[in-house]
């Protein structure tokens, strides 16, 4: 059975910085892309941020910057760095793979909440 397992979410002041992680178990096939997405209350899911297998990255416009991706291949394991976090970035943050046979897997997500 698949399972992705987010932590490190949390609430931060606005200008603070906090480190989400996601674990992905259970998974047969190869993995050809881990990442993350959002999503606030009464808005639409959002992309953030993806890596690749092979090390590529991509962001949401309004990461880049402040938002760095990054993965441990070996631990199918995915981690987002968020710095300079602003209140806009309050939703919770989802984890998804995408297997090399187009499947999506997904997180249960984590709070990440910016307020003063």
């Amino acid at each position: 059975q698949v399972h992705l397992v987010e932590s490190g979410g949390g609430l931060v002041q606005p200008g603070g910085s906090l480190r989400l992680s996601c674990a992905a178990s259970g998974i047969i096939e190869s993995i050809n892309r881990m990442g993350w997405y959002r999503q606030a209350p009464g808005k639409e899911r959002e992309f953030v941020a993806y890596i690749t297998s092979l090390g590529t990255t991509t962001y949401l416009d309004s990461a880049k910057g402040r938002f760095t991706i990054s993965g441990d291949s070996a631990k199918n394991t995915v981690y987002l760095q968020m710095n300079s976090l602003k209140p806009e970035d309050t939703a919770v943050y989802l984890c998804y793979t995408l297997t090399n046979r187009n499947k999506n897997y997904w997180g249960q997500g984590t709070q990440v909440t910016v307020s003063s």
